[in-house]
């Protein structure tokens, strides 16, 4: 019985641990007070890039060790869930922060982002930027404007020259008529 529940354990950190690694990032929170309907809902409001899974600490603590994370340590303590971002961080934090202000129970510890730990003030501050999606389409606006200066740039001369070589046609024409009025 006792082997089994070795396996059990070691199936368990296994699985956490691969969880680790292949996360963009990882958050802790504290679920105490959440009930399992309110834990279905940040579940489902999460979307389908991030899997939250409540684990035991020795368990998980193990698994971060095993995965090559340091710094977290202190955040295991209390009853802990995880929140494996596979997708958009920032995505994941805003979901986390809003369930959080929705329903006081649930508690972001920290995390950790491209192997470095986070507190739970970093977390917010990742929630507070914008989406993935928001920042490349400023970034394409800036680089687009960027482009049409650089394009206005590149006609200014040709089209300075054009209308310096119309203001020198007009004047010879206009010496010619002079000329030829004094001709005549």
């Amino acid at each position: 019985m006792a082997d089994k529940i070795r396996a059990d354990k070691a199936t368990a950190v296994a699985e956490l641990t691969e969880q680790f690694r292949v996360s963009q990032a990882t958050v802790l929170t504290e679920y105490r007070g959440l009930t399992v309907a309110q834990l279905k809902q940040l579940r489902r409001s999460l979307g389908s890039t991030t899997t939250y899974a409540v684990a035991k600490n020795t368990l998980a603590k193990r698994a971060a060790t095993d995965a090559g994370i340091s710094g977290l340590d202190a955040l295991f303590t209390g009853p802990t869930a995880l929140a494996f971002v596979g997708g958009d961080v920032v995505e994941a934090a805003k979901g986390l922060r809003d369930f959080a202000k929705a329903h006081p129970f649930l508690v972001i510890k920290g995390g950790v982002f491209e192997g470095r730990p986070l507190s739970a003030d970093d977390v917010r501050k990742l929630a507070d930027l914008e989406t993935r999606e928001v920042l490349l389409a400023k970034l394409a606006g800036a680089m687009k404007a960027n482009l049409s200066k650089a394009a206005g740039l590149f006609q200014a001369p040709l089209s300075k020259a054009a209308r310096t070589v119309a203001a020198l046609q007009d004047k010879l024409e206009q010496q010619q008529q002079t000329s030829e009025s004094a001709a005549a």
